[in-house]
């Protein structure tokens, strides 16, 4: 019988396999429109922010660095997709803010982004396990973020 600790490590490696080699097949996609993919999840990310985002907040969706998220936005805001604007709560804070230009690109490239995940996950998963995968995946993204909020608001205070 196979030990859960080894179960679990091989259950790893090839859900980060799989989702490494579909990603890298997304990232060749001719569907990007001269985005970068982090370009894009930016874009994403303030999509559904009328306020916009403070570039704090959008490092953490995109998994850059604070000087790799300074030259992303710099490059969008070169382009017209996005603006900085006031933080009407912290006087010295920036937000970014998607500009009409910019929604226009992250929904064409959304949709065409939409349409390569639903065939990549059709061609390989039933619709009962497209429901599982959906399911174990948000348990695991549960059971990260709950240690992550109860790390701050233990850092907040009473």
């Amino acid at each position: 019988m196979i030990s859960d600790f080894r179960l679990a490590n091989e259950a790893w490696n090839t859900y980060y396999r799989a989702q490494a080699t579909i990603a890298r097949e997304f990232t060749e996609a001719d569907i990007w429109n001269g985005l970068l993919t982090s370009e894009y999840a930016v874009l994403y990310a303030l999509s559904t922010e009328p306020d916009g985002l403070r570039m704090s907040q959008l490092k953490n969706d995109a998994l850059l660095t604070q000087p790799g998220m300074s030259r992303l936005i710099a490059r969008l805001e070169a382009r017209g997709l996005v603006c900085r604007q006031e933080d009407e709560g912290d006087a010295r804070a920036r937000r970014i803010c998607i500009t009409p230009a910019g929604a226009d690109i992250q929904h064409h490239v959304g949709g065409q982004l939409a349409r390569a995940i639903a065939d990549a996950m059709q061609r390989a998963l039933s619709t009962d396990q497209m429901i599982a995968l959906r399911s174990i995946s948000q348990a695991l993204l549960s059971a990260v973020e709950a240690p992550a909020s109860a790390t701050s608001r233990k850092q907040a205070g009473p």
